[in-house]
């Protein structure tokens, strides 16, 4: 294993160092996977085979995705695994799980909003249909003990300027009316479905709702602030902010995000909802002179406002009391921290991420 992968170890071995107990649960159980090659997916794989090779685990996981060809080649080391199953296929025609199967986590999304723009019928048919699909087939396992629906934050719709965060039982949304919306009325829809398998067939089915991520493995060419003032950064500059630079984001980092997401798994609270993602909103002013400011040589920060009519500023930030209290969750990674090490991720590996 090379120094680059021994680092992704070394932040799934921090994670979980106080906490190995917590997740005992896992022990000698098979996960089925759904977008098991996706960013997500392969964080909650280098998080479990992690728990397989160093404390004996002995978990199956079995990754459901249609770029499974693709997850090979860049992640041999997961690939190749005997403890990891890949099987190439779309959700939307899944029709069996595999009756070994005793937990489930269903990620396959796209949550490229250029996608959502561009072809927005599919990406609501995938989540639609992909989680009926799912759910189907969960419904018919002998030994199933939870599945865990991985919806989004943006379900929340634009967050009021004056909330300081958004809690669970937040009843906004967004404008059902607009083609920008196709993902997060997909994700609401989609925890409905849940619901109502919940309570025809009485399948235990918990809910975690994701924020924003920055961390080894995530595309750099992903249209989203961080990422784009990352890529900025490492070519030299200038970083491009869009607005004044007083939109506030959040961001957690990936070996953070799999050990919550495991922990919701298996001891989140049927029917419930959490929140996954950092308490701790930036600016993205904040957030680019963090990353300039790892540099020798400080690349240049630009902002472009047209004027103050064009001005539009949003605030998106969860509030995770619920995850912090019944489950006993934290952050290890804050966010210069998490900075510094997808720097160091990118300059090593000379790779853009899966």
């Amino acid at each position: 294993m090379n120094h680059i992968l021994k680092s992704v170890r070394k932040d799934c071995d921090e994670v979980t160092a106080s906490s190995i107990p917590l997740l005992y649960k896992l022990k000698g159980e098979c996960i089925f996977i759904t977008g098991g090659t996706g960013f997500m997916g392969t964080w909650l794989v280098e998080m479990v085979t992690f728990l397989n090779d160093v404390y004996s685990f002995n978990t199956r996981l079995i990754l459901l995705s249609d770029r499974a060809n693709n997850f090979s080649a860049k992640a041999s080391h997961l690939a190749m695994r005997k403890d990891v199953e890949l099987v190439e296929r779309d959700v939307r025609n899944l029709i069996e799980i595999p009756e070994v199967v005793t937990y489930i986590i269903h990620a396959a999304a796209n949550p490229d909003n250029r996608m959502h723009a561009s072809d927005p019928l599919k990406t609501m048919d995938v989540i639609s249909r992909g989680t009926d699909a799912v759910l189907n087939a969960a419904v018919r396992l002998p030994v199933l003990k939870k599945l865990l629906n991985i919806s989004s934050g943006l379900i929340y719709g634009p967050q009021p300027p004056d909330f300081d965060s958004i809690a669970e039982d937040y009843r906004g949304g967004s404008d059902c009316g607009s083609v920008t919306s196709a993902y997060s009325e997909a994700k609401r829809f989609a925890e409905t479905l849940c619901a109502a398998y919940r309570s025809q067939y009485k399948i235990a089915i918990v809910t975690a709702r994701p924020f924003a991520f920055i961390g080894p493995y995530q595309l750099l060419d992903k249209p989203w602030a961080i990422n784009n003032f990352i890529r900025d950064s490492l070519m030299g500059g200038p970083v491009r902010i869009l607005g004044d630079g007083q939109t506030v984001r959040c961001y957690m980092y990936p070996s953070d995000m799999a050990f919550w997401l495991l922990r919701i798994l298996i001891d989140g609270t049927p029917g419930l909802a959490y929140n996954v993602g950092s308490p701790h909103g930036v600016t993205l002013q904040q957030l680019a002179e963090k990353i300039t400011g790892n540099f020798p040589i400080k690349p240049r920060i630009i902002s472009r406002v047209a004027g103050e009519s064009d001005l539009y500023r949003s605030k998106l930030v969860p509030d995770v009391t619920l995850a912090q209290k019944s489950l006993g969750l934290n952050l290890t990674v804050d966010i210069d921290e998490a900075i510094r090490r997808t720097l160091l991720w990118h300059r090593e590996s000379g790779i853009k991420g899966i």
